[in-house]
């Protein structure tokens, strides 16, 4: 699993990853058309909170959820038809996790009112929103079926002051700066590496999930200063972290570029990862060893000469990409890619 970031059977199903797990759910044989729309309901109450849901489409109605737990800190994804939500104070008494919720729309506007605020949030855009306040939210027909990548995170442990995130409750939040492209991109690592995620790895990423939250919100308010220097110094390494993704290709990448591009020292620069699994040097190359064994268990790179994949991915020399291989994974490339292929010639 990177070190910077990162379905399920019908009816409820859990998928176990090395500690982590992601949990989807789909209504199953059991459940009749008529019936969905009360089944996603069910799930939304025990996923979420206590709410109201209405719908045109009791009788088609499309819903699926899925989640993952990061500690306490946990992405859910959730697809439905066109709906009315309403939380009314009376759900609010009678269930409040306290927790603090970012929905990004992957598919499909909606609309959101809470407290004074009301908005129209379009694809893309994410909205923040707080369980222990009235909410209403609606996706309306004539929309696609709806998309949304719900984070919850407990309002005790995101590194914000809540008289300062209050004020960006139900507001359209474009995602298209410096710190909604690291939040999203991290979202969408996670995502698709979930079953990767180990135990411990999990609680890591939730807090950095909680941290790059609070940034993209404090950058909304522009108050980054509000940020602990922890949560500052997670952010950094995030977007470090993306940076070498990013230019893993270029066999001239060094420690001293990557400070150079983020204004800092290459002291600091170490600094930041003296508590990361591997060093700065060790993260480029660890990094460039994973992308060269995904290419060589890639049928469609079957004729790409070892040596040319692995200069795709930063190794200029073939003799040392080879003994680095070898060292991390046990075999040589070349029999890498023969076993990664079944064995055959």
């Amino acid at each position: 699993m990177p070190e910077g970031v990162p379905d399920g059977q019908p009816g409820a199903g859990t998928a176990e990853g090395e500690g982590s797990a992601v949990a989807e759910a789909t209504p199953g044989d059991d459940v009749v058309v008529g019936d969905r729309f009360a089944w996603y309901v069910d799930q939304v109450r025990e996923h979420i909170f206590p709410i109201a849901l209405a719908t045109e489409h009791t009788t088609d109605f499309y819903g699926r959820v899925s989640a993952l737990p990061l500690g306490t800190v946990q992405i859910g994804t959730f697809g439905f038809s066109p709906v009315r939500a309403v939380r009314t104070p009376r759900h609010v008494r009678r269930g409040d996790p306290e927790m603090y919720q970012l929905a990004w729309m992957r598919r499909s506007p909606i609309r959101v009112r809470q407290l004074r605020n009301d908005a129209f949030v379009g694809t893309g855009d994410m909205v923040f929103f707080d369980t222990s306040h009235p909410l209403e939210a609606e996706v309306r027909d004539g929309h696609e079926t709806a998309e949304v990548v719900m984070l919850r995170i407990p309002r005790d442990v995101l590194p914000l002051n809540p008289a300062h995130a209050d004020r960006i409750l139900a507001l359209r939040l474009t995602s298209d700066t410096v710190t909604g492209t690291l939040l999203r991109r991290h979202i969408d690592t996670l995502l698709a590496r979930a079953r990767e995620i180990g135990a411990a790895e999990s609680h890591r990423l939730g807090t950095l999930t909680a941290d790059l939250v609070a940034a993209f919100i404090a950058d909304r308010l522009d108050r980054t200063d509000l940020l602990p220097a922890e949560t500052r110094s997670a952010v950094l390494r995030a977007e470090i972290n993306t940076f070498i993704d990013r230019h893993l290709g270029n066999p001239d990448l060094r420690p001293a570029d990557i400070a150079a591009h983020h204004h800092i020292s290459v002291r600091t620069l170490h600094a930041l990862f003296r508590h990361e699994p591997h060093t700065v040097a060790a993260t480029i190359r660890r990094r460039r060893l994973e992308r060269c064994r995904i290419d060589l268990a890639d049928h469609r790179l079957g004729d790409l000469a070892i040596g040319a994949l692995a200069a795709r991915w930063g190794f200029a020399l073939p003799a040392e990409f080879s003994r680095a291989f070898r060292v991390v994974y046990g075999l040589s490339p070349s029999e890498y890619r023969l076993t990664a292929r079944g064995g055959a010639g």
